[in-house]
């Protein structure tokens, strides 16, 4: 699973990207399209449940749950028409499973912004246009071969078309398909023809360096919007990040207090990624290594187990569980199994976030 991070150019995308990553490179040059083909890195998502497990279960080492970004090159108005190299960049978009698109909430004279002035609510509909724009095109594109398709009688076929012309009947009115109502056959069709708009979304408000905590009027604006469609908001000022990302874990600390933050923002980002993509962790603990595993919402404990590997999702016997909260009571595993606390779970089990777990197998 990877999101893609877009936005407008100049609104501080490889910032925040390079700030996330740890990639060093602190401030991208201002001008559109300083990003041509899509950056990618991997960033862990921090995850205070690991800490605690590791004070009653302390081990050699501790291995986060991840996710997988890409920068993507800034969008301009008439990106859908093959603006600004709008066909490419707009291709990166349709591989990713989610949007986190960056909205310029600071003013900065030496920041040039690519309508002339900064307005977050114009620029989210900039974007959101030439996406709808681009999946529209795609689906009318579509519909004559998918069409020929149903008149055989391949009742897959027939779905298909039906929620293409849903889909298409629904972004005409102006709507993103994310907001659009699909039984579960029906999300699966409209996730195999790659419409931008129906991805899930995740709005990160970039803040000027006085308004690290997104209390300002522009940020407001985002969280009015954002409320509107189901989405979150992540306030992060990426210049405040770039430079946090590059000291050491004291001052970082200290810099951190000084702007009234427990944490950097970028924690926040990669959290609610994690939440925009539909993602949970569950545990294994042990001497050798506490870490954290990333499963879809809704897996069962065959699917857990096989993000493990593959022979231990097809030979799935059982799978023994316990929490957070069974640990901090009674501070090992071994007295969480004496007390009858540890769970017996089959193949019908639907894994829960926090799970601590063991599977047993048979190959």
């Amino acid at each position: 699973m990877e999101a893609g991070i877009v936005g407008l150019p100049n609104v501080g995308k490889s910032t925040l990207f390079n700030a996330l990553t740890c990639s060093g490179a602190a401030q991208s040059a201002n001008y559109p399209f300083c990003t041509i083909e899509p950056n990618e890195g991997i960033v862990s998502v921090p995850d205070s449940r690991l800490e605690t497990i590791t004070k009653y279960i302390p081990p050699q080492k501790v291995v986060p749950a991840i996710l997988k970004l890409v920068d993507i090159a800034g969008i301009v108005e008439g990106a859908s028409k093959g603006e600004g190299l709008g066909n490419k960049f707009l291709s990166h978009i349709r591989e990713v499973d989610a949007i986190l698109q960056v909205v310029r909430c600071f003013t900065d004279e030496d920041v040039t912004h690519v309508s002339g002035g900064v307005n977050p609510l114009s620029d989210i509909e900039v974007i959101e246009t030439e996406l709808l724009l681009a999946d529209l095109q795609t689906l009318e594109n579509s519909l004559p071969k998918a069409e020929r398709s149903a008149r055989g009688g391949d009742k897959e076929a027939r779905l298909r078309v039906d929620i293409m012309h849903k889909c298409v009947e629904h972004a005409n009115a102006g709507n993103m398909l994310r907001t659009l109502e699909l039984t579960p056959d029906e999300r699966k069709a409209v996730r195999s023809l790659g419409l931008m708009t129906a991805k899930p979304i995740l709005y990160i408000a970039n803040v000027d360096e006085n308004d690290v905590q997104g209390t300002g009027a522009m940020v407001q604006q985002v969280r009015e919007h954002a409320a509107k469609v189901g989405a979150e908001v992540v306030p992060v000022c990426a210049k405040f990040e770039a430079e946090l990302a590059e000291l050491d874990e004291a001052d970082r600390k200290e810099m951190l207090s000084s702007v009234g933050l427990t944490e950097p923002a970028l924690a926040s980002v990669a959290q609610a990624t994690y939440r925009t993509l539909g993602l949970q962790s569950y545990f294994t603990a042990g001497e050798k290594e506490v870490r954290a595993w990333t499963i879809p919402v809704g897996a069962t404990a065959p699917q857990g187990a096989g993000v493990i590997h593959t022979d231990f999702e097809r030979g799935f016997i059982r799978c023994e569980v316990y929490t957070l909260a069974d640990l901090e009571q009674f501070k090992s595993e071994k007295e969480i199994r004496a007390k009858g606390k540890l769970r017996v779970e089959g193949k019908e089990y639907v894994m829960q976030d926090g799970d601590i777990c063991h599977f047993l197998f048979n190959v």
